[in-house]
């Protein structure tokens, strides 16, 4: 277990969330990270053992290939599972599922990602949204990237003004960055070719009553996702109004194309990777210029970095199911530890 004071944390997958995440919870002063779990004897994995990480395998089949190309393990999933509090569970979409009976068993709470379905977990969660309903369950499923970044412009108008209904159109990332094998190289692909899009009943896993209608292409790029908003809200609310209650939030970044020179997602991606690790955006940017508002409807554009926007949520689900502290303190501690809410040349 973890020195006392601190939670214990084991991470299951050592991919694009995972590696962030295990970093993001060996930053927190109330976390220890014990150990990842890995299925490949990869780069991946050696970076991991090169930088102090213990490395756990699903089984022994696993060990064996690992002792072949010269990595030795520190044991198998069982064992990470006996030395933590809590797993995060970062392995590709579906699978996770398939380890939460494992979980159960081992007494150790545990934390899903968006690629499972709802009922994996007791609750789907965003910290800015519904934190209590996670605290002191035994398992949190966090939504997400795009759904992620929905909830984030939602539920910061919504608790300055409130918010009737949405529609939103996803332009979605087609790979992330190591992914070679996935398209579409030259089309625009309607994901699904159905309206309303899966996001739609994903927000309403943490906002039931929220009237919602959501579409999503597929476009040929690798950097971020991209959404076009349009809300109805409960009463009438001004441009400067709604603005406000985006810069107010957290993990909204709201960026003047005027100022700052930025007019899409590349120059995004740019002006961090100078100066955040792995050039992560974890906040949700909006575009100044494009907010509109007139009466009681508002809409603009918002742009989610889907490698790292999940990340401090999964460190505020460990607090919250392990009663760490309260939301408002975690959001806190996680934004301090992992730098969140400004970027110098983007946030003017």
């Amino acid at each position: 277990m973890a020195v006392r004071g601190k939670v214990a944390v084991g991470v299951n997958g050592y991919g694009t969330i995972g590696r962030r995440v295990a970093w993001a919870a060996g930053l927190q002063p109330d976390m220890e990270l014990v150990g990842v779990v890995k299925t490949k004897p990869d780069y991946a994995a050696a970076q991991a053992m090169s930088a102090g990480i213990p490395v756990y395998v699903p089984g022994e089949a696993e060990a064996e290939r690992f002792r072949k190309a010269g990595l030795e393990v520190s044991g198998t999933i069982r064992d990470l599972l006996r030395e933590v509090d809590v797993i995060v569970d970062a392995t590709p979409d579906g699978v996770g599922a398939t380890y939460s009976k494992l979980y159960r068993e081992a007494g150790v709470k545990a934390i899903f990602q968006g690629g499972e379905e709802a009922s994996v977990a007791q609750v789907s969660f965003s910290a800015l949204c519904n934190y209590d309903e996670a605290v002191g369950k035994d398992s949190a499923r966090v939504v997400s990237c795009n759904t992620t970044g929905l909830l984030r412009s939602i539920c910061a108008i919504n608790s300055a003004v409130g918010v009737r209904a949405v529609n939103a159109f996803l332009v979605r990332r087609a790979a992330d960055m190591h992914e070679v094998k996935r398209g579409p190289i030259n089309s625009v692909v309607l994901n699904p070719p159905r309206v309303p899009s899966h996001h739609a009943g994903d927000v309403r896993t943490v906002l039931p009553w929220l009237d919602i209608t959501t579409a999503a292409v597929v476009v040929p790029t690798t950097l971020m996702h991209v959404h076009y908003v349009t809300m109805k809200l409960k009463g009438n609310a001004s441009r400067e109004e709604v603005l406000d209650a985006l810069r107010s939030s957290p993990r909204v970044l709201v960026v003047s194309a005027s100022k700052s020179g930025v007019e899409g997602t590349s120059q995004i991606i740019d002006a961090a990777r100078h100066i955040r690790p792995r050039g992560d955006v974890p906040e949700l940017v909006v575009f100044e210029e494009s907010v509109l508002s007139k009466g009681d409807e508002v809409s603009f554009i918002q742009a989610v970095h889907q490698e790292s926007i999940v990340v401090p949520e999964n460190v505020d689900a460990i607090r919250a199911l392990t009663g760490l502290s309260d939301g408002e303190q975690s959001v806190k501690l996680t934004n301090y530890a992992l730098g969140i809410g400004k970027l110098p040349g983007l946030s003017l």
